[in-house]
Formats: C-alpha cells, sequence, structure tokens
C-alpha cells in the first residue's frame, strides 16, 4: 500500500488534462497563435527546451501545442531548414515524453520526426529523429530493432566524414544511444564496443559544449553513458566506479545533473547500498525535482525505498521531499 500511495502522489506532477490536451493537440493540431516566423518559432523552441532542462514539464506540455503548430505552418515552402526544425521540434516531444511515460503520445512524436527529417536530407537531423526514435522502441522491449535503427543513422553521419565539430558530437551521441541500448538489451559484447568506441569518438571533443547544439556530448556525458551501460548489464561497482569523478558542475544544465545523479543512485541501489541511493536520489531532486518526481523508473525506486527501508532516515527524508513536491 505505501508503495502504491508513493507512486499514486509522485505521477501527479504533470495533470492529467494537461497530456490530455497534447494528445488531442496531436490528433488535430491547432492553429499557431502569431504570425509563424522562422525567428518566433527558434524563440519557443528554446523556451521549450529550457523548460525541459529545468524540468518543467507541465508548462512544458502546454507549450508543445504552439510550438508544434507553428513548426508546421512553417514547413508548408518545403525548405529544408523548415523540415529540419519541425523535426526537432518533435524530437524534443519525443524525450519529454518518453521521460515521464506516455509512450504512446512519444511513438507518434517520433513518428513524425522521423518523416520531417527525411523531407529535410540532412544526416543529422535523421540522426536526432534515430535517437528519439530508439527511446520509444526501447521502452517497447524492442531493443534490437532500436540499434539497427540507430546504427543505420550513425553510419549516414559517419559518412558526412565528421569534418564539423556538430557532426563528431552527433556520431559520439549515436554510439552513446546503441551502447545504452544495447545494454538494456543484455547485448553486452556490443554494449561494450560501442560505449569504448564512443570514449574515442569523445577524445577530440570540448569539455564544453554550445547549450543550442542538437547533441552537447562532451567526455563527461560519454562518461555518465558508460555509468548508464555498466548498470545496465547488471556491473553495478563497476558503473559506480565510472562515475566516481564525475560531477555536477561538469554538466550544463539541471536535467543533466540530475540525471548524473539518478543514474548513481541505480548503481547503488543494484549494489543493495540503501543510504547512498537514497542520498543520490535527494541530490537529485535538489538539482531537478523532476527528474525524480516525474521519471517512472525512479518512482519504483523510491517507493521500494520507502516500502523495504522506512526507518532510514534519508529514506524518509527522500519520502517527505517527493511528497512536499507532488501534495
Amino acid at each position: 500500500m505505501r508503495r502504491r500511495s508513493v507512486l499514486q502522489a509522485a505521477g501527479l506532477a504533470v495533470p492529467l488534462t494537461v497530456l490530455n490536451g497534447l494528445d488531442e493537440s496531436l490528433a488535430l493540431l491547432p492553429s499557431p497563435t502569431s504570425t509563424p516566423t522562422t525567428a518566433s518559432l527558434m524563440v519557443q523552441f528554446r523556451r521549450a527546451r529550457a523548460l525541459f532542462d529545468v524540468g518543467d514539464h507541465e508548462q512544458l506540455m502546454l507549450a508543445l501545442p504552439n510550438l508544434l503548430a507553428t513548426g508546421h505552418a512553417r514547413v508548408e515552402d518545403g525548405e529544408t531548414g523548415d523540415y529540419v526544425r519541425l523535426a526537432a521540434c518533435y524530437d524534443l516531444a519525443t524525450e519529454a515524453l518518453a521521460k515521464i511515460g506516455r509512450y504512446s503520445a512519444a511513438k507518434i512524436t517520433a513518428d513524425r520526426s522521423t518523416i520531417f527529417s527525411d523531407l529535410s536530407g540532412s544526416p543529422l537531423a535523421a540522426a536526432a529523429s534515430a535517437r528519439a526514435f530508439s527511446i520509444v522502441l526501447r521502452h517497447e522491449g524492442r531493443g534490437s530493432t532500436a540499434q539497427r535503427v540507430t546504427l543505420h543513422a550513425a553510419g549516414k553521419v559517419e559518412a558526412t566524414g565528421l569534418s564539423t565539430r556538430a557532426q563528431a558530437a552527433t556520431f559520439a551521441q549515436m554510439l552513446c544511444t546503441v551502447a545504452y541500448t544495447a545494454a538494456q538489451a543484455g547485448d553486452r559484447d556490443r554494449a561494450l564496443e560501442m560505449i569504448g568506441a564512443a570514449e574515442r569518438a569523445a577524445k577530440i571533443l570540448p569539455d564544453r559544449s554550445d547549450r543550442w547544439q542538437t547533441f552537447s556530448v562532451t567526455p563527461a556525458s560519454v562518461a555518465l553513458y558508460k555509468v548508464g551501460v555498466l548498470w545496465g548489464l547488471g556491473d553495478a561497482g563497476a558503473a559506480v566506479h565510472a562515475g566516481k569523478d564525475l560531477h555536477p558542475a561538469q554538466f550544463p544544465t539541471a536535467e543533466r545533473r540530475g540525471r548524473l545523479h539518478t543514474d548513481m543512485a541505480r548503481a547503488w541501489w543494484q549494489r543493495g547500498k540503501v543510504e547512498e541511493t537514497a542520498a543520490a536520489l535527494l541530490a537529485a531532486h535538489r538539482e531537478a525535482p523532476a527528474e525524480v518526481r516525474d521519471r517512472p523508473s525512479m518512482r519504483v525506486i523510491v517507493a521500494e525505498l520507502t516500502e523495504r527501508h522506512p526507518r532510514a532516515a534519508s529514506v524518509r527524508q527522500l519520502g517527505a521531499v517527493v511528497r512536499a513536491r507532488t501534495a
């Protein structure tokens, strides 16, 4: 009963009326609320990206219908850049919807992103769409398909020659995505091969990346993926070791800093370390409450901690902050 109550409380972070409104807009796209210029689209996109970065999922879900409507209005002339931008809007929607567990809607947005990135002819846009699609496929239990989709897109990026920073960062990101997907599917050899290749690819990338670049890949972000790959393979001790030198200052957004702590929490929980798990989740909550409150996988860990270790001081504190944010 305690686990169910925690999950139900945490699941109220984004009201059902807001989620239903977004579902409705995907079925019947509204008209844009202002003149659909490229400038206005980019202002909306950057605001939506900022909402994602700080974990304000409710406001993001409210903003997405008009963002997508504006993007659709822009592609009426069939310009390549307009297709790229609309695909990016759908990628953002897919990532946000998948994060909060709305997989059926995420599948719709992922499919539309794939269509528009294909129309653009851009291998980088196609790679971003493939990554978003792979997230949905992975959650559907279709890990092998997710790997093929991502590897196909990675091959097209590699064929560009990787002569620009954006191309190199996108290629490294795709390798990370394949590695993580393979780990979730239990494909140990491919997971380790791909994360090793991603580490090598990231060596030429700067420690800091442009926030508005499609993929802000750095050596630290690849190291964080390695943590996820290793706990995905069941190597909790190796995952903890891989993340021991990572620190929040290496990650530019609250969402990524929160993700650092939640991935470490998963590794600690896999090792059966209660205090360390709760401490990592509390650190994630301080950085980005939504990373703990809105993600189904994190809500499960919070519920399990609360159910199995109700007397641990850090667990009581964690339960209190989660309930306080969702009351």
